[in-house]
C-alpha cells in the first residue's frame, strides 16, 4: 500500500509574508501613493498604445489585402510612427519616476535601520557577525529597493498588458481566446512548485552570503595578522570557498527560477497551434466572419500577452526570494536593546559622589557567573585602580557603571543615585573614556580628536592635542587622513589620540582602560603630567596592567576570577606581600631582566 504525503505545500503569501508586506507598505510606500498612481496612469497608456496598435494593425493589413487606397495607408503608419513615439516617452518616464520612488524608499529604510541599530545594546554587536548588518544595510536594502521600483513597476506593466490585449483579443474573437486558457491551471501549478523551492534556496542564497561577507571583513580587519604569520594562500582558500558555496547555490536557485520560462513558452506553443489550426478553420469556413487579417492581427496579439506574462512569472518567481529578503531586513526590527531608560528616569545626579558597587551579580553567561556579590567603592574625586589577571573583570566593571550591561543583582549607584534609574544618555555623558581598542576613523587627526565635542574650538581641540603628546604628527599630518581603522598610525598614537579626546570631552568622571598599554616607558613619563593634570578633580577609575603606571593611586582594587581579592593603597598591598605583591615584583624583575 502506498503511503500517503502529509507533507502541505505552503501558500504563496504565508501569514508572515502578509505581516512584512503590510508593515513595509505603511511604513515606506503608502506615502508614495501619488507617485505609484502617476506610474499607473502611465502604464494604462502604454497599455491603451499597444491595444490601438493592435487595432491599426488589422485596419492596415485590411487595406493591403483588400481594396484599401495609398493614402489609408499612410495615415496608419503615421498613427502606428505616433503610437509608437507615445510608448517611448512612457518607456523613458516609467523607470525614471520607479527609481526615484524606490531610492527614497532605500534611503528611508536604511535611515530607520541605522537608528534602531545605534539603539540596540552591546550584547547584539557582540553576537552578530558583522557581515549580516553590512548586508542588511547595504545589499538586502538595496535589493528590495529595486524590487519595489523597477521590477514591480515593469510587472504592473505587464500585468496591464496582458489584460488589456487579452480583454481586446476576446472582443475580436472569444472563442479562439477560450483556447489559451486551457493552459492556464499548467501554469499556474508551474509557479505554485516553483515559489516554494525559490523561497528555500534563497534562504540559503541569504546565509551564504552573509557568512562570505562577514569572512571578507574579518581577513581585510586581520590582515596585519595575515601578513606576518604568511597565510595568505590559507586565506585565499578560505574566501575561495565561501564564494564558491555561494556560486554553486546563486546557480541552483537560477536553475529552479528557469523552469518559469520554458513552461510558459512551451504553454504558448501549444495555444499558437490551436489559435493557428482553429482560426486557419475559421478563415476556411463560410459560418464565421473572420478573415486573414484578423487571424494574424489575433496571433500578434498573442505574443503581446505571451511575452509580459512570461516576464509576470518570473517577476512572481523573484517575489518568494525578496519575501524572505524583506523577512530577513525586518527580523533587525524585532531585535531589542536590553538596555533602556526607566519609564521615569531622571537625568541630574551628583557626579562628584562616590561610584558604589553593592552586592553586584553579572554573568556574561548563566552557566558560568562572573560576579557574585561584587562590592566596590571609588571615592569621587579621587583615582582608584583596579589591576588582576586576564578574565578577572577589570573592564567588566567599567562597563556596568556605563550600562553597556545591566547587573543581574544589586545595584551600583553615582553620587547616591541608582544608574538604572538615571537616563542613559545624561549617565554616560558625565563619563570620558580611554579605552583598549581604539576606535579611529579614516580622517584627519584634527578631526579624530573632535569626533567626542564637535562644538569644540580650535584652541580646545590644539590644547587637547598638546596635552597628549599628538600636536606635533598632527601639524605634520594635516588634513591628510589616516586611512581605514587608523592603519598608517602606530598603536602608541592611536592611543595619544584616544587620551587627546579626553581631555576635550572634559567630562567630570574619567575611565581609562589600560590607557597607556601601548606606550613606551619614555613615551609614558612624557604624558604623566598631562595624565596627572586629566585627573585632578575628577573622579578616576584606571584599569591597568602596568602596575608601576597606578602606583600613585589612592585606591588600588585587586580581582581575581571575578572577585575582590585585596584593595589598599600601593604601600599597603606591597606590606600585606599578597598577590599584588607577587605581580608587582614580577613585573619589576621582568623589567629590570630586559633592561639588562
Amino acid at each position: 500500500m502506498a503511503k500517503t504525503s502529509n507533507k502541505k505545500r505552503e501558500p504563496f503569501f504565508s501569514a508572515k509574508d502578509k505581516d512584512n508586506l503590510h508593515w513595509f507598505w505603511h511604513g515606506y510606500l503608502k506615502h508614495k501613493v501619488g507617485m505609484m498612481l502617476l506610474v499607473l496612469l502611465m502604464i494604462i497608456v502604454q497599455g491603451l498604445v499597444y491595444q490601438q496598435f493592435l487595432a491599426k494593425t488589422e485596419s492596415g493589413l485590411r487595406v493591403i489585402f483588400e481594396s484599401g487606397t495609398v493614402r489609408d495607408l499612410i495615415m496608419i503608419s503615421f498613427f502606428v510612427f505616433f503610437l509608437f513615439v507615445v510608448r517611448g516617452a512612457m518607456s523613458y518616464l516609467v523607470p525614471l519616476v520607479a527609481v526615484r520612488m524606490s531610492s527614497d524608499v532605500v534611503f528611508r529604510m536604511r535611515s530607520d535601520l541605522i537608528k534602531h541599530l545605534m539603539i540596540l545594546d552591546l550584547a547584539y554587536f557582540e553576537r552578530t557577525k558583522s557581515g549580516e548588518i553590512i548586508h542588511k544595510l547595504g545589499g538586502q536594502s538595496q535589493k528590495l529597493g529595486f524590487f519595489v521600483g523597477i521590477s514591480t513597476a515593469n510587472a504592473v506593466r505587464d500585468l496591464v498588458t496582458v489584460l488589456i490585449v487579452s480583454g481586446y483579443l476576446i472582443y475580436k474573437n472569444w472563442i479562439l481566446f477560450s483556447s489559451a486558457l486551457v493552459v492556464l491551471p499548467f501554469i499556474m501549478w508551474i509557479m505554485n512548485h516553483v515559489s516554494a523551492r525559490v523561497r528555500k534556496a534563497q534562504n540559503e542564497v541569504e546565509l551564504a552570503a552573509i557568512e562570505n561577507m562577514s569572512n571578507i571583513e574579518e581577513t581585510i580587519s586581520s590582515m596585519r595578522t595575515v601578513k606576518i604569520s604568511a597565510q595568505e594562500d590559507k586565506e585565499i582558500d578560505r574566501l575561495t570557498e565561501g564564494s564558491n558555496r555561494l556560486r554553486g547555490l546563486s546557480v541552483h536557485m537560477q536553475r529552479i527560477q528557469a523552469l518559469v520560462s520554458p513552461s510558459i513558452d512551451l504553454s504558448s506553443a501549444v495555444v499558437y497551434v490551436m489559435v493557428i489550426g482553429g482560426g486557419g478553420y475559421m478563415v476556411l469556413s463560410p459560418n464565421y466572419d473572420v478573415d486573414s487579417a484578423g487571424i494574424i492581427t489575433f496571433l500578434l496579439g498573442l505574443v503581446m500577452v505571451f511575452d509580459p506574462a512570461r516576464l509576470l512569472g518570473q517577476y512572481f518567481s523573484s517575489m518568494q526570494s525578496n519575501l524572505v529578503t524583506l523577512d530577513r531586513v525586518r527580523s533587525l526590527y524585532s531585535e531589542d536593546s536590553s538596555i533602556k531608560d526607566a519609564p521615569n528616569a531622571g537625568t541630574e545626579f551628583d557626579t562628584s559622589g562616590d561610584i558604589t558597587l553593592k552586592d553586584v551579580v553579572f554573568s556574561y553567561d548563566p552557566e558560568q557567573p562572573l560576579f557574585n556579590g561584587l562590592n566596590m567603592n571609588f571615592e569621587g574625586g579621587k583615582v582608584s585602580a583596579i589591576v588582576g589577571a586576564t578574565g578577572s573583570g577589570k573592564t567588566t566593571v567599567l562597563s556596568l557603571l556605563t550600562r553597556l550591561y545591566d547587573v543581574k543583582g544589586g545595584e551600583i549607584t553615582v553620587g547616591g543615585g541608582k544608574v538604572d534609574e538615571l537616563k542613559i544618555k545624561s549617565l554616560r555623558s558625565a563619563f570620558s573614556v580611554v579605552a583598549q581598542d581604539i576606535v579611529i576613523f579614516n580622517k584627519s587627526i584634527w578631526e579624530n580628536i573632535k569626533y567626542v565635542n564637535r562644538e569644540a574650538t580650535d584652541e580646545q581641540i590644539w590644547q587637547a592635542a598638546e596635552n597628549a603628546e599628538i600636536a606635533d604628527l598632527m601639524r605634520k599630518r594635516g588634513d591628510t587622513a589616516v586611512g581605514p581603522k587608523g592603519a598608517q598610525l602606530s598603536g602608541g598614537q592611536k592611543q595619544r589620540i584616544a587620551i587627546a579626546r579626553a581631555f576635550l570631552s572634559d567630562a567630570p568622571i574619567l575611565l581609562l582602560d589600560e590607557a597607556t598599554s601601548a606606550l613606551d616607558q619614555a613615551t609614558e613619563a612624557r604624558i604623566k603630567t598631562a595624565l596627572t593634570r586629566l585627573t585632578n578633580g575628577r573622579t578616576t577609575i584606571v584599569v591597568a596592567h602596568r602596575l608601576s603606571s597606578i602606583a600613585d593611586a589612592d585606591q588600588i582594587y585587586v580581582m581575581e576570577s571575578g572577585g575582590l581579592f585585596e584593595q589598599g593603597t600601593h604601600d599597603e598591598l606591597l606590606e600585606v606581600n599578597g598577590l599584588y605583591a607577587q605581580l608587582y615584583n614580577a613585573q619589576r624583575s621582568g623589567y629590570n631582566g630586559k633592561k639588562g
